[in-house]
């Protein structure tokens, strides 16, 4: 699968869940930052969703963006329970 720009877009949105020091320092700008990548993640699924196969668009649905990153970058699917 090679959609770079979902791919930066999910990146994005792990790097603003993990910046604490910005979640400590100002919670609102945080959630805000985090529904931003989140609301682009969304909109890149909505206009992609044609040329997309079923797994990826299985994990964009469900939210599960470190799956579909994982899978955009390998092409496999993480084992159950993993």
């Amino acid at each position: 699968m090679d959609f770079p720009d979902l791919a930066k877009l999910l990146e994005a949105r792990i790097t603003v869940i993990m910046d604490h020091g910005f979640r400590d320092r100002d919670p609102k700008a945080h959630l805000e930052a985090l529904k931003c990548v989140s609301e682009a993640i969304i909109s890149w699924h909505e206009a992609h969703r044609s040329v997309i196969d079923g797994t990826l668009d299985h994990f964009l649905n469900g939210a599960s963006y470190q799956k579909a990153l994982l899978y955009l970058k390998t092409g496999m699917r993480r084992p159950c329970g993993e």
